[in-house]
């Protein structure tokens, strides 16, 4: 369980990193509204997470997960670098993500 509050956790960084992009610096209330509330939500997810996986891995993969999706997002929908260096770089990541998971158990 505390697993997939983890990923749950990581995706909604992921909602709340872009959604960032379209606060407008806190001016546009629907998107800073939904901002906050994906990352309020993910921190109480990490923080359930917390009570039973190691800080340092399950931070670790909450903002590995975070960082993937983000990047991964601003490639596919925002016309973001797909540099054959970045792509491999993101699936270093990607298995270090994966490395974490399967060394915690």
């Amino acid at each position: 369980m505390a697993w997939l509050l983890l990923v749950g956790a990581g995706l909604l960084e992921i909602g709340w990193a872009v959604g960032l992009k379209y606060t407008g610096g806190w001016t546009q209330l629907v998107p800073s509204l939904l901002a906050i509330a994906s990352a309020v939500t993910s921190f109480f997810m990490l923080s359930a997470a917390l009570k039973t996986l190691p800080v340092g891995t399950a931070y670790a993969v909450w903002v590995g997960i975070g960082a993937f999706g983000v990047a991964v997002v601003g490639i596919v929908f925002l016309g973001e670098s797909a540099s054959p260096a970045r792509l491999a770089l993101l699936g270093l990541l990607l298995a270090a993500i994966i490395g974490l998971k399967l060394v915690e158990g």
